[in-house]
């Protein structure tokens, strides 16, 4: 039988799956880990024949990733978005050259486990798994992020020394659905262990507890060997125990007595259920994640334990209520992010500690909620999100995007449907953290997807379904498939309307918005203003948390693999390596940058857009409206017990001083007045913010004691500064100085060249991929340089020419005691309007080494993305930019009212009437009066109108402090 060519096939002699695992390490006793080294060869396809030489390949590993592996089959990772990487049609996999990874290694079965059943515990393969034993061909398994467990006692009874062979064939009928937006790889990604079990055993437990207290576990009892009792009895004298910490949980006589009569109990499922009630017992919320033990014990009519299993569980109530999502009765706000398994180095393979790592830090930056983008993941994410505290949508792993209107109508494939999403069910269900259970992505509407949503429906009523395809066309339909309408990529306009036209049913919680990619994610803080205060709007999922770059080596093209580590810092590849995205290794046809659309960077380095999301998702808000200060807790479920705050003001003036705050008691959702501190209502002059600094006030999982939570902010009335304070325009001058221009415009002032203007800027990926590059390349911005057509006095007018006609120019100088001021005019021509920016070039004759502003930051902020205390900041001038992958603008800064640059030659300060926004160069300084939002339009909506540029006259001015250089 050819398994990979079979779309019917999805897996043989496989073990069901259950909540249960017991595939755990434990030095032997019951469970061999079987990481490290095995023997492997990389064959062309897999029906060639062996070859003559055997490598060692650790595992879990991908081959793709590391190039020792290859020999004569070169298969580098290969990235496409939405195509297959081949021609053929489905369900026909590639014939000549499918690569097929074959690993082997010799096990001895303790003997110790004599009496017990061995098993074989595979936690992943990409994408079709053969398993033989000494030759002899034990089963296979589809399905590449759910493990495969297979009883391999015939072939290896314990106390006997086996060869174990696991075939992994990269390409299968089964990869048509495992079309997802990232690299292809190849090998067995999760971990591969040897486990025993008694023959009458624990098969599976079902518990569920939900927020009133009530508890109930069913109980599956196993039998391997014809041993147990007829009709689902245990033999005599045997028995099941279940309890909740200490208490003992009941017998449910009545559901046992129904089954009976239902002839519900048998040889083939065995069933005992217990229960009990906890009134007022701690409930599990992703802000109180508190989890209790349930302990199963299967024990022999002399008392003795045979077979023990612990579950945690959550007491919590999911519901969706008309156009709400309840958790324990509360609607909550998902704030989301997508997330894949992925590693710069290993591919696929990743640990549980990083999976820690990912998780603490969405917690540290506001995230509550992840979906498994496209697939399961490893069981101990689950484990972490229940302990941490996350709302998990749990997706399938099916995505047939290339082929999706055929496939989701197509019976020869309804068993992969079904068995990927019923696997996942049975084996998540007892995790409070799934609230949510998702059929898959991208793989359009069909028959399949209702056939597997009644299955789910029937099998888990205690939780919603929600599937995109089932509404991607009509926001009212698809109730068959989706509790939840959950589209991508919609327009702000778009999810307003449609809560605001008619009264919604449905909850809509977006499950991709806001695209990553490269510089990115505006107008986050538009959408979350209509989600905070619209019914039927409650969040959405980030796309996506890393960008999926891979380190190559430079010298030959090849992925670094397990050798890369440690050769990139902060984001930045050592030289010799960069980040490599689709095209890189020679994969044709590929997606390009595509997978580079992260809120970290490939080594896990926040983007600024992290700090953008902390601050809106700040369970401390900030309002002064009419002179009233008031303080909002945004949590759904928690007070601010944990949590202690500072007041901060800062003020254009230089003032900064600050005193302890007391945050007060606001249950969730509460808001209260508070005074603006004496100590502060009066200080600083000209522009003042006041910040509360949010910090934990005890340690937790994610965030020491004293690490900063939050940092929301106000403006509060401005003060008038005392004459000859500071360098704004528009104060008393005194007498002034000529200002000297050349005949070309140039300042005759030491170390100061004339400021000209720049409309251009190095296109973001957004601007790319939505044609906003092109089409400012074709009105001549990139390639446009101002011409001086007239000095007069201290009056400059240049022209730049573009396609829509001549852009003018017109600086006014003027020289006071209090420094050197410009009175910037441009005038832009009807028909040039969006554009990416309006500013000015300040050259600097030496290395900028430091800069400190008053303005937004510190992190880089744009017009659209700019939810960041506003104050004094302080960085040295390389910390200002990001090294997104592609290089593309980044480094602004906004709302700047005050900037002082410092070189090795002096410093230059400059102060604005107005703010605006600055990017600093080591080489040169760029003031903008307008700068264009950044959108998401790499996928999904543009810059909104009111973050773009128009056609018209804009003015500005500022003004350079006496006795400073701009050097």
């Amino acid at each position: 039988m050819r398994e990979w060519a079979e779309p019917e096939h999805v897996g043989r002699r496989r073990e069901p799956v259950g909540t249960l695992r017991r595939a755990v390490p434990d030095d032997g006793a019951t469970c061999l880990d079987l990481d490290g080294d095995w023997e492997f060869q990389l064959r062309p396809h897999p029906e060639a024949a062996e070859l003559p030489a055997w490598r060692t390949a650790q595992v879990p590993g991908c081959w793709t990733t590391e190039p020792s592996l290859w020999g004569e089959v070169a298969d580098p990772p290969w990235y496409t978005n939405d195509r297959m990487p081949w021609p053929d049609l489905p369900p026909t996999p590639p014939t000549a050259h499918n690569p097929t990874g074959v690993h082997r290694r010799d096990v001895t079965v303790p003997a110790d486990w004599s009496g017990r059943r061995v098993l074989l515990h595979v936690g992943a393969a990409e994408s079709l798994l053969l398993v033989r034993v000494d030759g002899q061909p034990v089963g296979s398994s589809t399905d590449s992020h759910l493990a495969a467990e297979f009883d391999i006692t015939p072939w290896a009874p314990p106390g006997s020394t086996v060869r174990v062979e696991l075939t992994v064939v990269k390409w299968s009928a089964a990869t048509f659905v495992e079309d997802q937006d990232q690299w292809w790889h190849g090998g067995i990604t999760r971990s591969v262990r040897l486990f025993t079990r008694p023959v009458l055993h624990l098969s599976d437990v079902r518990t569920v507890a939900d927020a009133g207290g009530r508890l109930s576990v069913d109980v599956r009892v196993g039998c391997d060997a014809g041993e147990g009792a007829q009709r689902g009895y245990l033999p005599a004298g045997w028995r099941v125990d279940v309890r909740l910490g200490r208490t003992a949980l009941a017998f449910d006589a009545e559901a046992h007595a129904r089954d009976l009569a239902d002839e519900r109990l048998s040889l083939y499922r065995g069933r005992v259920r217990f229960g009990g009630w906890f009134p007022g017992i701690a409930t599990w919320t992703a802000e109180t994640p508190v989890l209790h033990d349930v302990t199963v014990d299967l024990r022999d009519a002399d008392g003795a334990l045979v077979d023990s299993q612990v579950q945690r569980v959550g007491f919590r109530t999911v519901e969706v209520v008309g156009p709400d999502l309840l958790v324990n009765g509360r609607r909550i706000f998902v704030r989301g992010v997508n997330r894949h398994d992925r590693d710069p180095l290993t591919g696929r393979v990743v640990t549980t500690e990083q999976v820690r790592q990912e998780l603490l830090t969405f917690k540290r930056f506001g995230f509550n909620a992840v979906r498994t983008s496209h697939y399961p993941n490893d069981p101990s994410f689950y484990d972490l999100t229940d302990e941490l505290g996350f709302y998990v949508v749990d997706e399938a792993n099916i995505e047939s995007h290339a082929w999706a209107h055929e496939l989701c109508d197509d019976p020869a494939y309804l068993p992969a449907f079904t068995q990927r999403v019923a696997r996942m069910v049975r084996r998540d269900r007892n995790h409070p953290s799934v609230i949510i259970w998702s059929l898959g992505n991208e793989s359009d509407y069909g028959a399949n997807h209702d056939a597997v949503a009644a299955w789910v429906r029937r099998d888990d009523p205690t939780r919603p379904v929600q599937y995109e395809g089932a509404i991607k066309d009509d926001w009212n339909s698809g109730f068959a498939a989706s509790d939840i309408v959950c589209p991508m990529y919609a327009s702000l306009d778009q999810v307003v309307e449609h809560v605001t036209r008619n009264p919604p049913i449905r909850p809509v919680i977006q499950c991709e918005y806001s695209h990553a990619m490269g510089n990115s994610n505006g107008s986050l803080s538009d959408y979350w203003a209509a989600i905070e205060s619209l019914p039927g709007l409650q969040g959405g999922f980030i796309w996506e948390f890393a960008d999926h770059g891979l380190l190559q080596r430079t010298a030959d093209g090849l992925p670094a693999g397990r050798a890369g580590t440690g050769r990139f810092t902060d984001g930045v590849p050592d030289e010799g390596f960069r980040w490599a995205h689709g095209g890189d290794f020679g994969d044709t046809p590929h997606d390009g940058a595509f997978c580079l659309d992260g809120v970290v960077l490939p080594d896990g380095t926040p983007k600024p857009v992290m700090f953008e999301h902390r601050e809106l998702a700040s369970p401390v808000r900030l309002s002064f409206t009419d002179g009233v200060l008031r303080v909002r807790n945004a949590y759904d479920f928690s007070g601010w017990g944990h949590l202690r705050g500072r007041w901060v003001l800062e003020a254009s003036d230089g003032t900064s001083c600050s005193v302890p705050a007391r945050l007060p008691d606001l249950g969730p959702g509460c808001t209260a007045t508070v005074e603006v501190p004496a100590e502060l209502a009066e200080a600083g002059a000209g522009e003042r913010w006041l910040q509360l600094v949010v910090t934990q006030a005890e340690g937790t999982a994610w965030n020491p004691a004293g690490a900063e939570v939050s940092r929301p902010c106000v403006r509060l009335p401005d003060r008038a500064r005392d004459e000859g304070t500071g360098g704004e325009p528009g104060g008393e001058p005194g007498a002034e100085f000529p200002v000297v221009l050349t005949g070309d415009g140039a300042l005759d002032l030491p170390g100061l060249v004339r400021p000209e203007l720049t409309l251009w800027r190095d296109p973001t990926d957004n601007d790319d991929i939505a044609g906003d590059a092109d089409r400012w390349v074709a009105a001549g911005l990139r390639d446009a340089h101002p011409v001086v057509v007239r000095v007069e006095g201290s009056t400059v007018v240049s022209v730049l020419g573009t396609s829509a006609g001549q852009v003018r120019h017109t600086q006014r100088f003027r020289r006071d005691a209090r420094g050197l001021h410009c009175e910037e005019t441009v005038e832009l021509p009807e028909g040039l309007d969006d554009l990416p920016r309006i500013g000015v070039r300040v050259p600097l004759t030496a290395t900028a080494v430091n800069a400190t502003w008053f303005g937004t930051g510190p992190w880089e902020t744009y017009p659209d993305r700019c939810t960041a205390p506003v104050g004094w900041h302080d960085l040295p001038v390389r910390a200002l930019a990001v090294p997104y992958v592609r290089p593309q603008e980044n480094g602004a800064r906004t709302r700047v009212r005050e900037l002082r640059v410092r070189t090795s030659e002096g410093e230059s300060r400059f102060s604005f009437d107005r703010p605006v926004t600055v990017t600093v160069h080591e080489d040169a300084v760029v003031l903008d009066v307008r700068h264009r939002g950044l959108g998401t339009a790499s996928c999904g909506p543009n810059a909104l109108p009111q973050h773009r540029t128009g056609a018209g006259t804009h003015t500005w001015s500022w003004s350079l402090a006496p006795g400073v250089r701009v050097s």
